[in-house]
Order: structure tokens, then C-alpha cells, then sequence
């Protein structure tokens, strides 16, 4: 029988997931339209003008009535990309609620740093002006500790990690606290 190292196994395991995300992605489907929306848009097909009004009238006060009643939520693009930044750094089901396009994806984020204090073995938890908080994972030692208002980049990285990095200087691995 053969034999493979633990090591083979696992570059082998790497590479058949990194060749399945794309066929993945293709997959990825749209989140279904809300029935109110496609009720009000069936009303475009109604060919006599009084009926077609009365059909807008009805659909549109249904719309409200699910409006007030937080059955269903309107945003625009910009509001998303805004959450979709302020979730960065959380590991979050993919619902479709905000959006499938991997072009509006966070891949970092910009910040300032509004304090920093000691989390144990040489590594800082930084809580940014965004009011994200971000806790060093690696044992890389940072020189200086990261004062208030300096610049903070994060970035993704691979297998759902980040790193930071403090005014250009080299980066650590973090997690997302809050």
C-alpha cells in the first residue's frame, strides 16, 4: 500500500481546494428577489392603464406595510459597502444580504489607533477609531507599541487571517475581538 507523508497529504488537500473555489464561485447564486418586489414589477405587464395603476397602488401599499413592519429592508450599494467594511475581520455566514460581487469584497482596511495595551507574551490588543478591537495571534515582537493616532493597515490574508500592520512597518498576524 502506499504511503504518503503527512506532508504530501496536506500540500495535496491545499491544492484540491484552492482548484474547487473557483467552480464554487461560479455557483454562487444571487440571493432570490423579495416576492413583494416581483409582485410590483408584474405590474409593468398590465396592459390596461387604470388596472395598471390600481396594481402599482396596491403593490406599493404592501411594499409599506412589509416596509413599517421590518419584514423587508431597502439599502443602496454605498450602505453595503460601509457594513461590509465594518464587518471585516469577522468570520460570518454568507447570506446574501449584503451582496454577492466579489469586486465590492473588503480585502483592508485603513484606521487609526486609539489605544493599545499588553494581551500577554509580548502582544498588544489595539482597539481602533473605527471601534473594531484586533488582538496579535503571532509571537513576532513589535519594537515599538502602537500609539494613539498612528495609522493602521489590515490586511486579509489566507485562510481567513489578517495581518496588521503599523505605519508601514512590518506586519503581525491578528484576530478580530470586536
Amino acid at each position: 500500500m502506499l504511503q504518503l507523508s503527512s506532508r504530501t497529504v496536506a500540500a495535496l488537500a491545499a491544492f484540491a481546494c484552492i482548484a474547487a473555489a473557483p467552480v464554487a464561485a461560479k455557483d454562487k447564486t444571487p440571493a432570490p428577489r423579495p416576492v413583494q418586489i416581483d409582485k410590483l414589477y408584474s405590474c409593468r405587464d398590465v396592459a390596461d392603464p387604470t388596472e395598471r395603476l390600481a396594481c402599482y397602488d396596491r403593490e406599493v401599499a404592501a411594499l409599506s406595510v412589509a416596509d413599517q413592519a421590518r419584514e423587508i429592508t431597502f439599502t443602496d450599494k454605498e450602505t453595503v459597502k460601509k457594513t461590509r467594511r465594518g464587518l471585516f475581520g469577522f468570520t460570518l455566514p454568507d447570506f446574501g444580504i449584503f451582496g454577492g460581487d466579489d469586486e465590492d469584497k473588503v480585502e483592508s482596511v485603513e484606521t487609526t489607533v486609539v489605544s493599545a495595551s499588553d494581551a500577554g507574551g509580548g502582544r498588544y490588543r489595539i482597539e481602533m477609531a473605527d471601534g473594531s478591537v484586533w488582538v496579535q495571534t503571532d509571537n513576532k515582537i513589535m519594537p515599538l507599541r502602537p500609539r494613539s493616532g498612528q495609522k493602521i493597515l489590515i490586511k486579509s490574508a489566507a485562510l481567513g487571517t489578517y495581518f496588521l500592520s503599523v505605519e508601514g512597518r512590518p506586519s503581525v498576524r491578528v484576530r478580530r475581538e470586536r
